[in-house]
């Protein structure tokens, strides 16, 4: 008899949707109400990259109290709290004219892709895959890179349509889509009576105790607290890596468009054509580094990545040009495809599964500093010299020296414990 289909792949195929949305309608799409911002209201490149920074700097300082709500309390209802704003804040957006006021939606918006985004589903299919946690996380992280293929047609509807009724439509869309995926979402397989991976559920030993289920070689078998993690060095090694990665992930969907639209003197459809380059080779990247990474050492694979990173920025510093741009497309999206499934699929594997929620959210706060740096800095430096090339060219630098993080993270060795004594 066929067995049915394991419900944490239904979680990720509702993930897979959730992650469509953020990169289509958000994440990708920034540069072009870069462009319109500016034009509208005469904003400066660094004020509006300040408001588009908001987006990191709120998921930073979330992360530890968002860590907490999901292992409290599961991820449906955060993913619900969070679709709500996420999707409001879009049509709020429709109303701004002045920039506090831009400041202030992009902090509701914040909030909501936050709650709504990453970190919520990662830790939830953490929870339901152990030996497969790569390639659910990899598979995951390809509707984020499916999202460029919409990205032209954000393009297209904010320059036939305007920016605000796109910002009304992207709101609608958020709830319409969001709102039933997140009754995907389930606490954890045991909930159901099933086991991680849609393995068998446990047999019991003479004792009645459940026998323990072999792990893979690079997963912890212990559960780690967060006082245990953050006294490793493997936690800040890993955090502050994912964060220098962010550098480049964070600056290229805010600046890349501004930056073809003054080199090459396209418009911003053609320009936006892009993202669905860059997303191809990182639905390429996701596959071979979800496929990898449960077979072979996923800091290794991280660290080749940051040379992608940093190579494709440096490259786009300097040249424009279609050759140079197709290779910016295959490094920074192999790259990032690799790279992107594997930063939470390494925490749980140090840390366990019990805790990762808070664990997380502490380091997320520590992350999501690069990707307010990087496009911050990058719409400063513009704005003072009149072109991305120094910017780009030392985020480049900045990124590839920092591989070192990953390669010198390491499998922490179990936290040492008081022994129990008996009563």
């Amino acid at each position: 008899m066929r067995r049915p289909l394991f419900y944490g792949w239904w979680i990720v195929a509702a993930a897979f949707g959730n992650q469509i949305l953020h990169s289509s309608v958000l994440f990708l799409s920034q540069g072009f109400y870069v462009v319109e911002f500016g034009a509208a209201f005469g904003w400066s490149r660094g004020s509006i990259s300040w408001a588009f920074g908001l987006i990191r700097l709120e998921a930073g300082l979330l992360g530890p109290i968002q860590g907490w709500m999901i292992d409290r309390f599961g991820p449906r209802p955060v993913m619900r709290i969070g679709t709500v704003l996420f999707g409001g804040g879009f049509i709020l957006l429709s109303r701004i004219e002045t920039l506090w006021q831009l400041f202030a939606v992009m902090a509701i918006v914040a909030v909501g892709s936050s709650l709504a985004g990453f970190l919520t589903i990662h830790i939830a299919i953490a929870h339901w895959f152990v030996r497969k946690r790569a390639m659910a996380m990899g598979l995951t992280s390809a509707g984020f890179a499916a999202g460029a293929v919409i990205v032209p047609l954000v393009g297209w509807s904010i320059a036939s349509l305007g920016w605000r009724p796109t910002a009304v439509i992207s709101g609608v869309l958020v709830l319409a889509v969001g709102l039933p995926a997140s009754q995907f979402f389930r606490r954890e397989p045991q909930d159901m009576g099933l086991a991680p991976d849609g393995d068998p559920p446990l047999a019991t030993g003479a004792d009645g105790a459940p026998q323990e289920r072999r792990r893979p070689s690079a997963a912890s078998t212990v559960d780690f607290t967060l006082g245990e993690a953050v006294r490793d060095r493997s936690f800040w090694l890993i955090s502050i890596g994912h964060g220098m990665a962010l550098l480049a992930v964070g600056t290229i969907p805010t600046h890349l468009v501004p930056h073809l639209i003054e080199r090459n003197g396209w418009d911003t459809a053609v320009a936006g054509l892009m993202f669905p380059a860059i997303m191809v080779m990182q639905l390429i990247g996701q596959m071979a580094g979800g496929y990898l990474g449960d077979r072979s050492s996923k800091r290794l694979i991280a660290a080749i990545a940051m040379f992608g990173h940093g190579g494709a920025m440096i490259l786009l510093a300097f040249s424009t040009t279609p050759a140079a741009l197709a290779a910016v497309a295959v490094l920074h999206g192999l790259a990032w495809g690799a790279r992107g499934p594997l930063m939470m699929a390494i925490r749980a594997d140090y840390f366990g599964s019990r805790n990762l929620g808070i664990i997380a959210g502490w380091s997320s706060a520590i992350t999501m500093t690069g990707s307010i740096i990087g496009p911050v800095y990058a719409g400063t430096m513009h704005d003072r010299l009149g072109d991305y090339t120094i910017a780009f060219w030392t985020l480049g630098v900045a990124t590839m020296v920092s591989a070192l993080f990953f390669l010198l993270a390491r499998q922490p060795p179990p936290p040492k414990r008081p022994a129990s004594t008996s009563p």
